[in-house]
């Protein structure tokens, strides 16, 4: 093994022409390598790839060309074994409605090859809050509850790769608030975590490192702190005494908010903030309170995937 927990290298996707629809090009020659032991973002549009990749690492759909190496196991030398290695859980809610949880978790575990003195089914039932519902029917559980099963179903074959794909699209906050405890404990136990959200807060928060995939290819791939970092603009939020009229320094935006303050946006690399404040000076603003906004994943994410790419 070495200290990728995954290497993929001119990874390609083309769907053939269905009907009248024409064939897709869906990952273009992605390279990427995602170090053992870390919490990985991908991120990217709805239509970017990402599940696309995400299935092919699981080995739910073929690739065109390039490698994939899963744990050190090659996909097309070693199936079973870089198979084994990865738990996937999904953002559909797939399960079978008659089965129980205990159950699900029995027969996942039988479907890869896990023996019975091997299975840990009782500590997934309890870690995934479902030690009281290991008895009733799949289809009796509220959609959380269920969203919890298909997280212990990832991981019935103990992998060393768990991805998640949108886990906690539509749950509330204590559902997500769990989820992200459990992830993190998994991680410091030294599970490599590949994650897939909408909810760019959690991604910024969560991870180590982050790449941003759009129309099939990487735009970027960065430590998450260099990655915002990335963006070159700030803003200097003035609330004055009273009302205030004044005109910002050259290359400074200034717009006027609901509350009566003073948003100066700026790109750090040509304006300093003392400019603003000697301008407010020399306006004779009384500055009654101060507070700077940084940029965040949100921001780096919208200006990477814009037709007009980085702002």
């Amino acid at each position: 093994m070495s200290q990728n927990a995954i290497e993929i290298e001119g990874l390609t996707k083309t769907y053939a022409p269905s009907g009248k629809q024409p064939g897709k090009k869906a990952l273009k020659g992605i390279d990427l390598n995602i170090p053992a032991g870390s919490i990985f973002g991908l991120l990217g549009p709805n239509g970017a790839g990402k599940s696309t990749l995400i299935n092919i690492l699981a080995g739910l759909v073929l690739k065109t060309s390039g490698k994939v190496r899963i744990w050190g196991f090659d996909q097309d030398v070693n199936p079973r074994q870089s198979r084994a290695a990865i738990g996937v859980m999904p953002q559909e809610l797939n399960m079978d409605p008659f089965f129980s949880p205990r159950s699900a978790l029995e027969v996942q575990a039988g479907l890869y090859g896990v023996p019975k003195s091997q299975r840990t089914t009782d500590e997934i039932l309890a870690m995934i809050g479902l030690t009281d519902k290991a008895e009733a029917y799949a289809r009796t559980l509220s959609g959380g509850m269920r969203r919890r099963l298909l997280l212990g179903k990832a991981l019935v074959h103990h992998p060393q790769i768990l991805v998640l794909d949108e886990p906690t699209a539509g749950v509330d906050i204590e559902l997500r608030q769990m989820l992200w405890k459990n992830i993190r404990k998994l991680n410091e136990q030294g599970m490599t975590i590949i994650l897939t959200t909408h909810y760019l807060e959690e991604a910024e928060e969560i991870c180590d490192e982050i790449a941003i995939v759009n129309h099939g290819e990487i735009l970027i791939r960065d430590k998450t702190a260099a990655l915002v970092g990335r963006m070159d603009k700030k803003t200097l939020v003035i609330l004055p005494q009273g009302a205030a009229d004044i005109t910002p320094p050259k290359g400074v935006t200034l717009t006027h908010r609901r509350n009566g303050a003073l948003a100066f946006t700026y790109h750090t690399s040509q304006t300093n903030a003392s400019e603003i404040l000697d301008a407010l000076r020399a306006a004779n603003i009384v500055i009654q309170d101060v507070a700077t906004e940084e940029p965040d994943l949100e921001d780096v994410f919208v200006a990477l995937t814009s037709e007009k790419g980085v702002a």
